[in-house]
């Protein structure tokens, strides 16, 4: 995990998320243009939450999140998402 220069606010979640498989469990390679759209990441930093609710979850965890939540972000090469914290749905 890369230190990144992004501080989110309020209650917003920077997610690295994981790469998407590439090989089905009985060795079928999946092709770039079949591959689904990834819903797990880990969590790379976070805001310091808002006077009403303090965030629940911590840098370095593992999280579950919807198919198309976040707004996505290319830093340094690599791709992060940003969304509220509502938006992630289980830490794993």
């Amino acid at each position: 995990m890369a230190k990144v220069n992004i501080k989110p606010l309020a209650d917003r979640v920077l997610i690295e998320p994981v790469e998407a498989e590439t090989k089905t469990a009985s060795g079928i390679i999946i092709p770039d243009t079949a591959k689904e759209k990834p819903q797990k990441g880990k969590v790379v930093a976070v805001g310091p939450g808002t006077k009403d609710e303090a965030i629940t979850v911590k840098v370095g965890d593992t999280v579950l999140y919807g198919k198309y939540a976040g707004t996505e972000l290319k830093l340094d090469g690599s791709d992060y998402l940003i969304m509220r914290e509502s938006d992630i749905l289980a830490i794993v």
